[in-house]
């Protein structure tokens, strides 16, 4: 994996954590492909929206789905979103997505390039 995408997903910390189980690693990875876009849409569909409760609950899920994979920058993102919900004030929820979509970009091809790595 590049040096890049090391500092993305802490592979270490994350199969660490996993007890070294790899084919968990990649099965997760998988499954954070394929929920990440579904994530996404909720997250920004609910701000459109002013949707306080579904922002906190979808941030808090892509939080607990990526904190799995050590992936820090993405973690704190959703963590920001989940908080705005909470808190149900919204104004800084459009600012918050644009860092959250950023770490994101940063984050899907490391996840591609762990997801070929653990490819059957």
């Amino acid at each position: 994996m590049a040096s890049e995408d090391s500092q993305v997903i802490d592979k270490a910390a994350a199969l660490d954590q996993l007890e070294g189980d790899e084919e968990l690693l990649g099965q997760m990875v998988g499954l954070i492909l394929e929920d990440c876009p579904k994530f996404m849409e909720d997250i920004r569909s609910a701000i459109a929206r002013g949707d306080a409760e579904i922002l906190q609950r979808t941030s808090h899920t892509l939080k607990g789905a990526v904190g799995n994979l050590q992936a820090h920058a993405v973690y704190e993102a959703a963590l920001r979103l989940e908080m705005i919900g909470r808190s149900a004030e919204l104004s800084g929820a459009d600012d918050a997505l644009g860092v959250l979509d950023e770490e994101m970009n940063r984050l899907l091809p490391a996840l591609e390039a762990l997801s070929k790595e653990y490819a059957t």
